[in-house]
């Protein structure tokens, strides 16, 4: 089963727990979900202990090595990024509010329900630190290396986000199926599973159509700064969107995303300078997801989402995504410290929320990389006739 994508490893478990709850509901043998239930406090727990890890880990090398590029575009390609990346988590929350309340109105007691089964016992790891002193030492942590890229403080910090990308390949990304497994179990057992099944494909498809809605607009923009057909620019985008789906990787895509945006008149300097950096800083297809999602699981839990709550969110998560590994889940792993955090999410709506970004991964990581075109764009309009220093595409990150 190892060799089997996450998706598919993931949906496989998913009806295995939901199997497993209808069976023991049936039957009035709650031993299973027990078990079960144990198993799933149990990961809840290391996730928690290794979040603040995970966010030092990945975020300070993300940021020093911003220092390594040329400064003019590296600041006109990050405000960029970073401006898409929030306006689509913006865009995300309007558009839930107005959707989701519709569509999860008859499941908005499913998450106290499912809390209803008792662990055979639990175990309390505490984490080293909150999620926000992680943050706060990275960003002093990555901001200072930015300008000493020779410090051994900075290879340390490097090779300690490679021990923790490979935990999350090889530890966290390898249980996620099982821990997904044992929340539906619990969910099945407690009564409202296929009634909060239909919910999430309903999310889906709003979720869709706001992604495609979102590159429309973008390309529009950057059609008419361009002077061209923004469908006809569109157009020459669709074998990165279909590689980055398949690969579900912006840094993999980034040759085919290279061509492509070449195809699209774009100077060549300019492409090989943002499609790369870009790769790794502009998440607006991720940040939809997880905005429109987390609202689907807040309404669920009987919670209204509010600008108060979303607004703060928005604005860290899209500093947050720039750690996104380039492993599958890698944006959602990135963002569970503030969903703890800032949204409250406990131990049933953080493994959903695994769920839910995975089964959309592709689809997310499609419309990064088409929105990487646009971004090319808008930089060579602001660059105008200047040159920049392209990027080493082994520096990056996805």
């Amino acid at each position: 089963m190892k060799k089997l994508p996450l998706i598919a490893r993931i949906i496989i478990w998913l009806l295995i727990g939901i199997s497993l709850g209808v069976i023991c509901r049936t039957t009035h043998f709650a031993g299973p979900i027990i078990v079960t239930a144990t198993f799933r406090q149990l990961v809840s727990t290391f996730l928690g202990f290794v979040i603040p890890l995970i966010i030092i880990g990945l975020i300070v090398p993300g940021i020093a090595s911003l220092g390594k590029q040329s400064k003019k575009g590296l600041l006109l390609t990050t405000t960029l990024a970073y401006l898409s990346t929030i306006s689509a988590g913006i865009i995300a929350f309007i558009v839930g509010c107005t959707v989701l309340p519709h569509l999860t109105q008859h499941v908005e007691t499913l998450m106290t329900e499912g809390e209803g089964v008792t662990p055979l016992f639990t175990l309390d790891i505490p984490a080293l630190m909150s999620v926000m002193s992680a943050l706060v030492l990275s960003f002093i942590l990555g901001i200072g290396l930015a300008s000493k890229p020779k410090s051994s403080l900075l290879k340390l910090c490097t090779e300690f986000s490679e021990l923790m990308m490979a935990l999350i390949k090889n530890v966290i990304i390898p249980l996620v199926p099982l821990y997904i497994g044992s929340v539906f179990s619990e969910l099945s057992y407690s009564g409202e599973i296929f009634v909060t099944l239909k919910s999430f494909l309903l999310v889906y498809l709003v979720l869709f159509l706001l992604q495609v809605g979102y590159l429309i607009i973008l390309y529009t923009l950057a059609g008419g700064i361009k002077g061209k057909n923004p469908f006809s620019l569109l157009k020459h985008m669709i074998p990165a969107y279909i590689t980055a789906a398949g690969t579900q990787s912006s840094a993999a895509t980034i040759p085919v995303t290279l061509d492509c945006v070449k195809s699209n008149g774009v100077r060549p300097d300019i492409c090989e300078f943002v499609i790369p950096l870009s790769a790794t800083i502009h998440i607006a297809g991720d940040t939809m997801t997880i905005v429109l999602t987390s609202m689907a699981l807040m309404l669920m839990n009987g919670q209204t989402p509010t600008l108060g709550h979303y607004v703060p969110f928005i604005l860290m998560l899209g500093i947050m995504m720039i750690a996104a590994p380039g492993v599958p889940g890698g944006g959602v792993m990135a963002a569970l410290g503030l969903l703890q955090s800032m949204l409250g999410f406990g131990a049933l709506q953080t493994p959903l929320m695994i769920a839910l970004h995975a089964a959309q991964d592709s689809f997310g990581t499609a419309t990064n990389v088409v929105g990487d075109g646009a971004m090319a764009i808008f930089v060579e309009k602001l660059m105008s006739h200047e040159t920049v220093e392209s990027v080493s595409l082994q520096e990056k990150r996805c």
